[in-house]
């Protein structure tokens, strides 16, 4: 047998991919040289004759590299995928999966039998005594999954601290290069400008998508990469061939002995070397775990190493740059092309910034599918390719604080310290995680997630103090962010946990359904109900609202809950759980849309279309054998989008192709004004019976007279009684958040004139 073939076209995907990825993934580690050793000896450290300082420095830069993006990430977090999914949110839902844990109120059992589930090969049983007792545990307090969740959303949140720090450092550090070409007076007026200028513009630029320009951000990394490793090249053969000594750990101690306290603290500066490691993880999603390892152990990481041994081996030489500029990376540039290295430091940094903005937006639309954050507007940019969105109000966000950092700071200093605990933070959230993942997940021992824990967690928790002891000189920073962000989250999720609860107590019993009879005791007008409900389960109280109330009702109402899960993508196949309540006269039906946390939902026309055709294929096939059992003995089935089932019940306006092998079901012609006619096309194998036919025929007739959307405005008030804080957040907080927050997508399109909008007071 001959694999070649086969085989040169996988490593030609993976080259491909790991090309791609250098853009997208790396540029914010890619820019990182510009401002480590200025960071880093920022603490007034001396820079003395001997280098014991300079070669420490690098020792660190060196086995941090090593040891961080290189040991931690590319040969074990990256293996934690969810799916084919990275981040901290992934690994989060990862382990809820494993230990059926859930932040999502409306959990179901079904949703364990998606396909996405069974990919992991999830096993109740754990292969160690301790392993299945940590899992029961966890199952068992609900205080341990609350701060489980809180983790999550710390690291989350600093992310998002990283989001407006990230782009501030990176710019200002790449324009501070004009400061060896002007006076000190000159510079200072032309630095904070140039870099604002360049945050306005990049931000600007969102709303185009990174599809736009995506072409440019590989050859610009690699272009910056290359340009880097040759000047580190030169800078070691030039000045100081035998810098290579200083990779030896033994200099990391000379310089804590030496430097004390003030090197303690530079390790703040020093781990900005690892900014942008997490991207690595967060965009996994996106490339494939070989690709990712290949960028980054073939070229970044070569690259960085070198860049860093040129810087040091130049400062090696020239110690009275100290004085004048401080220590920076464009005095190791020779003076020849230092202008065209500027250009592209500028360029690589707003790639870089682009990356981290671009992983915020990612990062927050999966916060909000999960029940931790509003509902806010999402934009896709590009149509082909999955992922690239764009958020308006966090973009603008995310500038006006970029902006207030940069025009606050002004200086890489603080910058740096208030970037590297957001950095820090973040891989400490990780590795936590991680050990979880090491036990629940991949049911390895108890003492190798131990022994991970405590040598990874050692090291950043040495990095994590240095930062920490900066509070006050921007370290404040990423933590009063990430405390906003966190409230915003806590708040939003303990509102909506709280309204379901309210919602599951006062569901509408099923007695009082069937003593109504098929007519509900009021007139069924033609049309379709749309009632939206968080409710998997049960009729909303919502429901007895309108038929207490209302003189007549739709022909056919459809309990319509769009919920997400926690796995990535849910598989257009199994979108739908279709069901019914009530006898079949009734013609009540409950359908429940299901979305992963990285899924796009489909434009409403589209949406509309699949979820008619779920309902009608329902009917269709309705037979014992394709029906799940769910909570209180009602019954679903599992019925794919339209596009992904081709057997199924298909809809098509008149004029459409006729189907072979198909029969159609047509409604008689009405002497009214023309209008939009729809029919169903119907397989011819298997047969319905009549009785199906004439309800489809209903649905049908139904769909032709239009959709209502029945839109539920709930009144979050905290119960008298409850205590102040729960006052404060559900009365104020969480009620502000959902006066701010989006309605349901799927309602905007719909016309005000098909809306119905009521008012309900919920108190929790």
């Amino acid at each position: 047998m001959d694999f070649g073939p086969n085989k040169r076209e996988s490593w030609k995907n993976v080259l491909t991919l790991a090309y791609q990825s250098l853009g997208v993934v790396y540029g914010d580690l890619s820019t990182s040289p510009l401002y480590v050793y200025k960071s880093a000896f920022a603490e007034d450290i001396h820079h003395s004759e001997t280098n014991e300082e300079i070669y420490g420095v690098l020792s660190f830069v060196f086995w941090t590299l090593t040891l961080m993006p290189l040991l931690k990430y590319v040969f074990i977090v990256l293996k934690a995928d969810d799916n084919g999914e990275g981040g901290t949110f992934a690994l989060y839902s990862l382990l809820c999966r494993h230990a059926r844990l859930c932040s999502l109120p409306n959990c179901q059992l079904a949703d364990e039998e998606l396909s996405e589930y069974q990919k992991d090969g999830i096993s109740s049983i754990s292969k160690s005594f301790l392993g299945s007792s940590l899992k029961s545990t966890l199952e068992k307090h609900k205080l341990l999954q609350r701060l489980l969740l809180v983790l999550a959303l710390i690291g989350t949140c600093m992310v998002i601290g990283d989001g407006v720090l990230t782009p501030a450092i990176s710019v200002f550090s790449a324009v501070s290069g004009f400061e060896l070409s002007m006076s000190k007076e000159q510079h200072r007026y032309v630095e904070v400008p140039a870099a604002c200028a360049i945050l306005v513009f990049l931000f600007a630029l969102q709303h185009y998508g990174t599809n736009r320009v995506g072409f440019l951000f590989a050859p610009v990394v690699i272009t910056w990469l290359l340009c880097i490793s040759a000047i580190g090249i030169y800078n070691i053969c030039e000045w100081n061939p035998h810098v290579y000594q200083a990779l030896s750990p033994y200099y990391m101690y000379k310089f804590l002995k030496k430097t004390q306290k003030k090197g303690w603290m530079s390790l703040g500066g020093i781990l900005l070397c690892i900014t942008g490691s997490e991207a690595m993880f967060a965009d996994l999603g996106h490339f494939s775990q070989l690709s990712i390892k290949v960028a980054f152990t073939f070229v970044v990481y070569p690259s960085l190493i070198l860049a860093y041994m040129g810087q040091a081996a130049y400062l090696s030489k020239h110690h009275i740059n100290e004085t004048d500029y401080r220590i920076g990376f464009y005095v190791s540039v020779p003076e020849k092309i230092r202008w065209p290295v500027l250009v592209i430091a500028i360029l690589a940094a707003v790639v870089g910034s682009q990356s981290i903005i671009t992983g915020t937006f990612s990062i927050i639309k999966q916060c909000s599918a999960l029940g931790c954050f509003p509902k806010i507007k999402i934009i896709h940019t590009s149509s082909k390719i999955h992922g690239q969105i764009y958020i308006p109000q966090i973009n603008w966000t995310l500038m006006l604080l970029c902006l207030a950092v940069t025009i606050g700071f002004r200086d890489t200093k603080r910058m740096g310290n208030a970037s590297g605990l957001a950095v820090i933070t973040v891989m400490l959230v990780t590795t936590c995680l991680m050990s979880l993942v090491i036990v629940l997940c991949w049911h390895k021992s108890v003492l190798l997630a131990v022994f991970f824990l405590f040598f990874f967690g050692s090291i950043e928790a040495l990095y994590f103090s240095a930062s920490l002891m900066k509070f006050l000189e921007g370290a404040w920073v990423p933590i009063a962010l990430a405390l906003i962000f966190s409230v915003i989250m806590y708040v939003w999720h303990y509102g909506t946990l709280k309204k379901y609860e309210f919602d599951v107590q006062n569901k509408v019993s099923i007695n009082w359904l069937l003593a109504l009879g098929p007519t509900l005791g009021i007139v069924r007008v033609r049309g379709i109900g749309l009632i939206h409900t968080e409710l998997v389960s049960g009729i909303p109280a919502i429901f007895s609202h309108f038929v207490t109330n209302l003189l007549a009702f739709h022909q056919v109402v459809v309990f319509l809950c769009i919920k997400s899960v926690p796995v990535p993508h849910v598989s257009p196949g199994e979108r739908f759980l279709v069901g019914r309540v009530g006898p079949k006269g009734y013609r009540l039906y409950r359908c429940i849309a299901r979305y992963g946390y990285r899924d796009i939902h489909k434009d409403d026309i589209e949406f509309e279309k699949d979820l008619t055709c779920s309902i009608a294929e329902f009917i269709r096939s309705e037979r014992p054998e394709h029906i799940t059992r769910m909570e209180n003995d009602e019954k679903m089935t599992v019925i794919g989008t339209s596009s992904s089932n081709s057997q199924g019940v298909s809809i098509c306006a008149d004029g459409g192709d006729d189907h072979e092998d198909s029969s159609e079901i047509v409604s008689a012609k009405s002497p009214e004004k023309p209008r939009k006619r729809v029919r169903f096309v119907v397989p011819e194998s298997p047969q319905i019976d009549s009785e199906a036919r004439e309800e489809l025929l209903e649905l049908m007739e139904a769909r032709e007279s239009g959709m209502a959307f029945i839109l539920g405005h709930s009144y979050v008030r905290a119960k008298k009684g409850s205590n102040l804080m729960k006052r404060i957040v559900i009365n104020y907080g969480y009620d502000f958040l959902r006066r701010n927050s989006r309605e349901p997508t799927y309602a905007l399109s719909i016309s005000h004139a098909s809306t119905l909008e009521v008012g309900m007071v919920y108190l929790v």
